[in-house]
């Protein structure tokens, strides 16, 4: 389930790209398919071990194209291990949100990024995440939750001063915002309540079938309660 549209970050042949904050690798993945040499790059170093097993299957399954490579690498967005301008493209993807400090992670992919590059950072969308504060307080008070609700101003405007130029955004996610409006409602670790296990299976349902109906009615409902928001930003050449 990609939450970045590669349509507006191309990543090809030839590039580096960081994913910062990979998590269980899903961007990494598409940019190595697409023949680009990629870090991920996260603090969970389980996380990473899964990722660089991945890395090897899907090599040996022949979906990795020649030349290109992906790697793990262990540390903090506060203080990335990377020398300036060492990638085409960062993608942050689901980060901003858990960290105190973001102006120093902004900053930070700023300076690993070359001059001309580009980045897409995502976060989540202030209505559907706002519901979700309100609706169960764990939800965000748990270690590793979020800590703040980003307008899509107050993200622009913060990368803005960083130093980025401000491209397109979307939303994305549509269909998966009521599913955690359920899961705080009921608790948000109560993974085994029947309403919640039935959204559950209808998500895994829709990532693996892709049917046309649940696509138009995500393309209708991203605008509107989309989970997710992505932007897209440049460091000046």
């Amino acid at each position: 389930m990609l939450t970045v549209d590669f349509a507006k970050l191309p990543v090809g042949p030839g590039e580096r790209v960081l994913d910062l904050g990979c998590g269980g690798g899903r961007h990494a993945f598409e940019v190595l398919r697409r023949g680009a040499d990629v870090v991920a790059f996260d603090m969970d170093q389980s996380e990473l071990d899964n990722v660089a097993a991945m890395f090897v299957a899907m090599d040996k399954a022949g979906e990795v194209p020649v030349g290109a490579g992906g790697e793990t690498v262990k540390g903090t967005a506060l203080d990335m291990p990377f020398e300036d301008g060492s990638f085409d493209r960062v993608i942050a993807a689901e980060v901003l949100e858990h960290i105190p400090d973001d102006m120093t992670a902004m900053a930070e992919i700023f300076r690993v990024l070359k001059p001309g590059g580009s980045a897409a950072v995502t976060v989540p969308s202030f209505l559907p995440e706002r519901i979700c504060w309100a609706l169960d307080e764990d939800y965000h008070t748990a270690p590793g939750g979020h800590v703040r609700i980003y307008t899509l101003a107050e993200l622009s405007a913060k990368l803005k001063s960083t130093g980025f130029e401000i491209g397109p955004h979307h939303h994305a996610h549509g269909l998966h915002a009521p599913y955690w409006w359920i899961k705080c409602a009921v608790g948000v670790g109560n993974d085994d309540h029947p309403l919640a296990k039935a959204y559950h299976e209808l998500l895994v349902w829709d990532i693996m079938k892709r049917p046309p109906i649940t696509r138009l009615a995500e393309q209708l409902l991203n605008p509107v309660i989309g989970k997710s928001v992505v932007l897209y930003v440049r460091k000046p050449a």
